[in-house]
This record gives C-alpha cells, sequence and structure tokens, in this order.
C-alpha cells in the first residue's frame, strides 16, 4: 500500500499476519483471528527458540509482562485501559494488538473536549431519516458500535480528554454489551438493541499527565484493567526503538541514508541528561515543556534526517542534530531556550572537550540554533 501516507498495522504487516494465521494451530478465543501466543509473538517478534521457518519482527519495544497481561484482559470480560506518560506507545500497542486480534486496528474514537454520547453510540443519515423515516439503515453507528456487532477490538484513545457524561455511557456498554437504540421504539424483535458479539472489547488509553483534567470514576475504572506502560530508560532499548523507527521513516522516503551509531549515542545521551535534570528540578520552569518522551527523541531525529537530505549533504550530522534537538524542545521563550543553554554550556562543553567525536560539532550547531531563537 505504498499509496498510503501511513497503513494501518492491519496492512503493513498483511502478509506476515496471513503466514501466522496459517500455523496458528492453538486454541483461538471467541473470533480471535490469532491465538494469545500468536498475538504476543507478532507483536514482540520471533526468537530461535520458536522455530519458526521465517523470522517475525518486533514491533513493540517493552516489557512482555505488559503485552501477556494485555491480551489475557482483552480474552476476559474486562475492558483494557493503556496508561502512561506521552510516547510511551501506548496507542502503538493498542493498534498492533487490534491489528492481531481483529485484523482491522481502524474502529478507533479519539477522545476530546468536544467528543460526545454519538461518537461513541450512534448518529443518524438526516436525509434518510426526512425520506424514509428512523430505521436501522439511516442510523450511522459509531467505531464502538460496529465493534460490538462484528466481534471485534474498538479503541478509544486519550479517555481521560472526553466528559464524564461520555465516560459514563460508556459504562453501561463495558458492563452490558449492548446499546439500546430508543427512538426505533420497543418492538420484540430486538431491533432496537444492538449486542456486542463475542470477542468485543474495547482498549482504551490515558496519558497520566492529563490526571485531573476529566478523572475516571470509580464505576469506569472498575470495568477497566489497568496496564501501566512506564517511560523507557534502559539506554539499549531505546536505541532499539529509536532505530526501528527511524529504518521506518528511511523506507518510507526512499532514502540511501545511514544514522551513525556515534550520533544515536548523542542523541540517547542528551535525552537522558536533560531527562535528568528534569527530574532534579525544583520547580516547573526548570524543567523543559516538553515530556523528552522516546516519541519525542524520534521526532527530533527524523527531523534532522530530513533537513539533512532535502538541504544538507545528504547525510545526517551532529550540528543538524543539535539544531533539530532545540528547535524541537525549545516550546517556551525564554525558560525553554535558558534550559538548553545551561545544558549546552554545563554538560555538552566539558564532554566536548574530554571526549571529542561527534560533541563539539553538536555543541555549536546547540548554541548556534539558540542563538537564532533568542
Amino acid at each position: 500500500m505504498s499509496d498510503l501516507l501511513r497503513a494501518p498495522a492491519e496492512t503493513k504487516y498483511a502478509e506476515e499476519l496471513d503466514w501466522l494465521e496459517s500455523i496458528d494451530d492453538n486454541p483461538r478465543p471467541f473470533s480471535w483471528r490469532l491465538s494469545p501466543k500468536m498475538v504476543r509473538l507478532f507483536i514482540l517478534g520471533s526468537e530461535r527458540a520458536d522455530g519458526l521457518d521465517r523470522e517475525v519482527t518486533q514491533k513493540w519495544f517493552g516489557d512482555r509482562s505488559f503485552v501477556e497481561r494485555s491480551i489475557v484482559t482483552l480474552a476476559s470480560d474486562r475492558g483494557l485501559l493503556l496508561i502512561g506518560d506521552p510516547g510511551t506507545g501506548k496507542s502503538w500497542l493498542a493498534e498492533l494488538l487490534s491489528a492481531a486480534i481483529s485484523r482491522n486496528s481502524t474502529l478507533v474514537v479519539q477522545g476530546t473536549a468536544g467528543t460526545t454520547e454519538d461518537h461513541i453510540k450512534y448518529a443518524w443519515n438526516v436525509s434518510m431519516v426526512i425520506a424514509k423515516g428512523q430505521s436501522r439503515q439511516s442510523m450511522i453507528p459509531s467505531p464502538i458500535m460496529t465493534a460490538m456487532e462484528t466481534g471485534a477490538i474498538g479503541r478509544f484513545e486519550e479517555l481521560t480528554r472526553s466528559t464524564s457524561d461520555v465516560q459514563d455511557a460508556l459504562i453501561s456498554i463495558l458492563s452490558e454489551k449492548y446499546i439500546s437504540v430508543p427512538e426505533l421504539g420497543s418492538g420484540s424483535d430486538d431491533d432496537n438493541i444492538v449486542f456486542a458479539k463475542p470477542g468485543f472489547s474495547i482498549i482504551a488509553t490515558a496519558n497520566s499527565r492529563d490526571r485531573g483534567v476529566n478523572d475516571l470514576s470509580s464505576a469506569l475504572k472498575r470495568r477497566f484493567n489497568f496496564v501501566r506502560i512506564p517511560v523507557v530508560t534502559n539506554k539499549k532499548s531505546e536505541a532499539e526503538i529509536v532505530r526501528f523507527r527511524t529504518e521506518e521513516l528511511l523506507r518510507r522516503h526512499s532514502l540511501d541514508l545511514e544514522v551513525p551509531p556515534t550520533l544515536l549515542d548523542v542523541l540517547l545521551r542528551s535525552f537522558a541528561d536533560l531527562r535528568a535534570s528534569a527530574a532534579a528540578a525544583g520547580s516547573d520552569d526548570e524543567k523543559l515543556e516538553s515530556a523528552l518522551s522516546t516519541a519525542e527523541q524520534i521526532g527530533v531525529l527524523e527531523d534532522a534526517v530530513l533537513h539533512g537530505d532535502f538541504f544538507g549533504e545528504r547525510t545526517l550530522t551532529a550540528r543538524a542534530l543539535a539544531s533539530s534537538l532545540v528547535g524541537s524542545l525549545a516550546r517556551r521563550e525564554p525558560e525553554d531556550l535558558a534550559i538548553l543553554n545551561k545544558y549546552l554550556h554545563g554538560v555538552v562543553e566539558p564532554r566536548s572537550k574530554e571526549e571529542g567525536g561527534s560533541w563539539p560539532e553538536f555543541l555549536e550547531g546547540g548554541r548556534d540554533a539558540i542563538a537564532t531563537l533568542s
């Protein structure tokens, strides 16, 4: 699907999913397309001990127990809530789970302040209602209702961004596993009720930094199993994530460009330094507004790679990397610029003298970027 800007996981990995389904002889819950073991293997990748005829690539990098608990929850009668800081891969894990289980990860509701009950239940085709009245044919099902009718996984992104009314509507769906449509009357043929088929479940995500925006009620919390996704702090794991995403970027843009390991190390160490500084800060004014997530780290590298390809020498340089880092992380002026300037003088400058390598050029590029923005 080269004509898609971003193909969903079930399309992107369709051939791999077909192959896994063809060799899967393990028990499958409900209408699942893959068994729990194969779902885990699809997400975490294969190992030599699996004895497969081909390699299955790792697509999500994190603790195996998080994936296993998520799979077990979806095979039960409860919803799954993935909660964590921004950029920890919650949405990507939800998409991979939906793709492996239902072969459809696009049944998504995006939680915002403007999300209404219609977005999680149903709406009406006004022209059809005027012409023929209210009926199942004139009803527009929400992605959640479609998931219920097909026994698939529905997704609810940023649950805590939606209002309490919307969250309350979700309680009955998770509890009763049906949606009433009172506009269709109260006939005996159950045409006014949409029942969930086996295999239906909901994966919701929530940003831990949104606590206090629209807190979940205790009733809704009871209907979810919580899986907390921590920020990746292991340097090796984070390097694998950044490398995996960067390789995808290079393929998408058809770029024949290598990311030097030395520059990847500069990026990883810079983010580690800035996170340590944020953890030791005494107030919010002493912290960067950025969450310094792995996703933001990937964004910094992506900008630097594209800038080098479009406007540079078709290679990644330490100067471009520093400029991208400053440009991406300096969101408040002058607070963030002062924090980054302090980091360059207090950490990068001594390191460039002691270690050399790419650090002197990185220091120079960062200073120039700050001077430009100041």
